[in-house]
């Protein structure tokens, strides 16, 4: 009988699933999951990716989330209750452990309300804890569709200054950024356009996914999300979207102006990162240059951010050996890979 080991992330928007088998990554997937229309969104997303994965009944499976933080739960306590209850039925018989953080997997069974706290989106701890363990001294940062993680990594340890998602928006290496799903309101308050800075209106027209649709560099396979105003996701519609957060119309004509207002954003969004990877990179105890090691669905701007620091780049990916035809790469899904190595 095949042993397999399988890696869950649960987020807000997302869920992603990660599957090892004699240490090699077999499968990856995930399902869109707006958690916060209620469980019955989480159970669906579930038993969709359940569908896809091995059916032999010797699984382990291990599971992180960040997905508590939605507004379905009262509290981040009430929110890891629900989640964990959720899941141990969905996976009632097998084996499941849950991330607790620097305290690492415990089985299901043993969690009670004294580990929730270290349980809380506590899943860019599992990616940088395996980055370390890898790299050694590095600095781990994953752009996903909606977070940005920086974890400065010494001596195959994570030196993180925060561990909730307060103390990590403090100390900046939680940016509530991402490519997918953040508002153009959150990343700027102005762009330059027909040669002078125009303010941005506060109103939820457009996304950074109409960005990166316009710059070219979001592939649908990665662009799960409804549109702002649940529209097509196409060029001509993410540019009429983006022409209402300055207040004008979109001509067809002017396709390349639209193109622009979206590279200034991109640059806008890149330096905000780039500002706080400098900020962790100046924590590193030696004057030896870390390489960047670059995660989510938004690695190419860590790339991008290396060059520009003149510092190494390597991709999460490449610290796995993967099945050749995987529907989702690891570096996609960081956490949920992470977790399953860790308990495999």
């Amino acid at each position: 009988m095949k042993n397999y080991t399988i890696g869950w992330d649960i987020g807000g928007a997302h869920v992603k699933v990660a599957v090892i088998y004699q240490h090699q990554i077999i499968a990856i997937h995930q399902a869109p999951c707006p958690l916060w229309q209620g469980l019955a969104k989480l159970e669906f997303a579930v038993q969709t990716l359940l569908a896809k994965l091995p059916s032999q009944i010797n699984q382990r499976h291990a599971i992180t989330m960040t997905g508590e933080l939605v507004d379905l739960f009262a509290n981040r306590h009430d929110g890891v209750k629900q989640i964990i209850e959720t899941m141990t039925m969905l996976l009632v018989n097998r084996d499941v452990h849950i991330f607790c953080g620097k305290q690492g997997l415990l089985p299901a069974a043993e969690i009670n309300e004294t580990h929730y706290d270290a349980i809380a989106s506590a899943n860019w701890l599992a990616s940088a804890t395996f980055a370390a363990k890898k790299i050694q001294n590095c600095l781990f940062v994953d752009i996903g569709s909606t977070t940005t993680d920086i974890l400065l990594c010494e001596n195959e340890n994570v030196h993180a200054q925060g561990y909730s998602d307060y103390a990590r928006l403090i100390s900046g290496e939680l940016i509530y950024s991402g490519i997918v799903r953040t508002p153009i309101m959150a990343i700027t308050q102005t762009v330059f356009d027909n040669g002078q800075n125009v303010g941005v209106m506060a109103e939820h027209f457009a996304t950074t996914a109409d960005v990166y649709r316009l710059t070219g560099e979001l592939s649908e396979h990665h662009d799960q999300t409804p549109t702002a105003d649940g529209a097509e996701k196409t060029i001509e519609a993410s540019a009429r979207r983006l022409s209402r957060m300055v207040g004008d119309d979109f001509n067809i004509a002017k396709l390349a102006r639209w193109q622009a207002v979206a590279r200034d954003i991109r640059q806008q969004q890149l330096q905000r990162i780039q500002q706080s990877c400098a900020a962790q990179l100046a924590r590193h105890s030696s004057e030896k240059k870390l390489p960047l090691i670059g995660a989510g669905v938004g690695r190419f701007l860590v790339q991008e951010i290396a060059a520009n620091l003149n510092y190494p780049y390597f991709d999460f990916s490449t610290l796995f050996t993967s099945h050749s035809t995987l529907e989702f790469s690891s570096a996609d899904c960081a956490p949920a890979v992470a977790v399953a190595y860790l308990l495999s």
